[in-house]
């Protein structure tokens, strides 16, 4: 951009602005969702991506997946009879703790097929979200770091602070090990490692490692997720 000229934004009518806010939300442009059509249904397919928002809204800048617009999304998907199937494409820094577990919990639950692929990264609380489908997919260069639960800003440095701490990270723990085949002693070593991280303790597994450790099903791409969304769907 040229220095001093004026931005799309700013030559825009108050009018214009006004309009843009009152339009239609467009799911694929908005909320990086989409419904296909396929020969063996409708599949839908939902994107998680940049940082999970919690209760406290994120910079303008910053890209990220909004709790309350994914929740009911994920019931509406659960309820309707159109919907044969949900495809979710993870490429996630992770984010608010309560808000990635109330999403993962959803994805549990649902009784329809669901399949889950990490893309780029499914970091941190993206790990439950990952885990969290019927069967789970991990792109060959995608990683995923294992840490232990951190909080930044201000905290009241209490033991109950810490005693929270600690039984929010088993439920974390416990979430994870329900819904993949890593035991839990395998996911604290890897929680707990310090080698792999400059300033932290934890771990950064890559795809083939993510298998192996039995945190997701399977290596893969596109075409292997939706090949697997449909043989459940069938």
């Amino acid at each position: 951009m040229i220095f001093g000229a004026r931005t799309t934004e700013e030559t825009q009518t108050s009018d214009e602005r006004e309009d843009r806010r009152d339009a239609p939300i467009q799911p694929l442009v908005d909320l990086g969702s989409a419904t296909l059509k396929t020969p063996h249904g409708s599949v839908h397919c939902l994107t998680i991506v940049g940082q999970i928002e919690g209760h406290m809204a994120l910079p303008p800048g910053a890209k990220a997946t909004k709790y309350e617009h994914v929740l009911p999304l994920l019931a509406n998907l659960e309820a309707s009879e159109d919907v044969r199937g949900v495809l979710f494409l993870l490429n996630t820094m992770g984010g608010d703790v309560e808000a990635g577990l109330a999403i993962a919990e959803l994805i549990a639950g649902m009784t329809k097929p669901t399949v889950s692929l990490v893309l780029g990264g499914g970091h941190s609380i993206g790990i439950p979200l990952a885990v969290a489908s019927r069967e789970t997919f991990i792109a060959p260069s995608a990683s995923m770091t294992v840490h232990p639960i951190r909080m930044n800003g201000t905290m009241i440095a209490a033991p109950q602070t810490y005693h929270y701490f600690s039984r929010l990270q088993e439920r974390i723990v416990r979430f994870v090990t329900k819904n993949s085949r890593v035991s839990e002693e395998r996911f604290t070593s890897l929680m707990m490692a310090a080698k792999d991280m400059a300033a932290d303790v934890g771990s950064v597994i890559y795809g083939e490692e993510a298998v192996e450790s039995g945190l997701i099903d399977r290596v893969g791409t596109l075409s292997d997720a939706l090949t697997a969304l449909y043989t459940r769907i069938g």
